[in-house]
């Protein structure tokens, strides 16, 4: 494949918007405005009263250790973030509403989006249940004006808004399309980086992570115009040739990766970072909260994708850094959460934990088998579930 120049381009990031929170709210429209978490575990459903209103459960009332799968704008200004515990939560905003998480539903209207999209703008790349490239540059019509009708056509077809960021490469198209959450839009030029990218912390780019982050900072790098003018000898002293080389393209804002529409992936993986080391032993009842969401999250990816796992792995980061991985084959392509999460906790059966801390959880889905295969084939549709 022979790649455009990046000025050549025109990308388009285009992120949903608190997108679980935001599902939630078209069922409960009357919590719009007001803090709301999802997540936890056996959180109790809305009820419904008898003048047709709904009784909430409250954050400060919950009482089990389950963490938060995504929250409001309005929660978030409150300090209350993905991740986090909901103990930690409830103490920065008690009062905020409780729901339990419907991916399901979450599922639904990711198809409804991306359908929306593909009939304006086809060539697309899937990066997950809420978020998607789209290279426009075939297109005639203006960027801003394709991304205006975009978040139209979305916000009539399924009532939800989104933000989209464009660039001349999928690396800048993700980091501006953050910059006016939620339902804006925010256009850069290669010429602009130096204004508008280079003062923002190094964590804005995809790709640099916690690890990486931390070593930048002792490096007295803590910026990515920083990172732009960086030593070139430096950073291969401390990160290898190749990274290096990597770092220092996306800090001047290049990025030549194409818009990949018919990518077949090999595998998928949900990963978090957590705020705090948390220990194995003592938060255990968030860790565990965390698995389950992750396992969700995986699932909800696979149903995407089309897909059906034929292994299961898990990554564990210690806080010395140290990442360890564990991967177990299924007794048969599965999708499923409750699939995924058991052969997650017989993985973790292999690893021997005592009382380390953890900085991130991770689950894999690797094998992958499509779903047409997998239903054509009788020998899986013979199987009996073993778990």
């Amino acid at each position: 494949m022979t790649l455009d120049r990046p000025l050549d381009r025109r990308i388009l990031h285009l992120d949903m918007d608190a997108f679980f929170a935001s599902v939630e709210l078209l069922r409960y429209p009357m919590l719009k405005g007001q803090p709301v978490v999802v997540g936890g575990r056996r959180v109790d459903a809305p009820r419904k009263r008898s003048d047709g209103g709904y009784e909430f459960a409250r954050l400060g009332a919950y009482g089990g250790r389950g963490v938060v799968t995504t929250a409001t704008y309005e929660a978030r200004a409150l300090g209350v973030h993905s991740a986090m515990s909901l103990m930690k939560a409830a103490q920065k905003a008690p009062q905020a509403i409780l729901l339990p998480a419907n991916f399901a539903a979450y599922q639904h209207y990711s198809r409804l989006f991306k359908q929306t999209v593909a009939e304006i703008a086809p060539h697309i790349e899937n990066r997950g249940v809420d978020e998607i490239y789209i290279d426009v540059t075939q297109l005639e019509a203006p960027s801003l004006a394709l991304a205006e009708l975009l978040q139209q056509r979305i916000y009539e077809r399924t009532g939800l808004s989104c933000s989209i960021g464009i660039a001349p490469n999928k690396l800048l198209a993700k980091i501006v399309s953050d910059f006016k959450k939620p339902g804006g839009i925010t256009q850069i030029k290669s010429d602009e980086v130096p204004r508008r990218i280079w003062p923002l912390a190094v964590a804005v780019i995809n790709g640099i992570g916690p690890k990486a982050q931390q070593k930048l900072h002792q490096l007295g790098i803590e910026t990515v115009g920083q990172l732009a003018q960086a030593s070139p000898a430096l950073l291969q002293t401390h990160f290898g040739t190749n990274y290096a080389r990597w770092l220092i393209e996306v800090a001047h804002g290049r990025d030549q990766s194409p818009v990949e529409t018919v990518r077949i992936a090999q595998s998928h993986s949900r990963e978090t970072t957590f705020s705090r080391d948390l220990h194995v032993r003592h938060d255990r009842h968030e860790l565990s909260q965390i698995l389950v969401d992750l396992c969700q999250r995986l699932q909800a990816d696979l149903e995407q994708a089309q897909m059906f796992a034929q292994s299961i792995e898990i990554k564990l980061r210690f806080d010395d850094f140290k990442t360890l991985t564990r991967s177990t084959r299924t007794v048969r392509p599965i999708q499923e959460a409750t699939h995924i999460l058991y052969y997650a906790r017989q993985n973790l059966r292999r690893v021997h934990l005592q009382d380390r801390r953890l900085r991130l959880l991770g689950v894999k889905a690797a094998h992958l088998l499509d779903v047409g295969e997998y239903r054509q084939n009788p020998m899986y549709a013979q199987q009996l579930s073993l778990l």
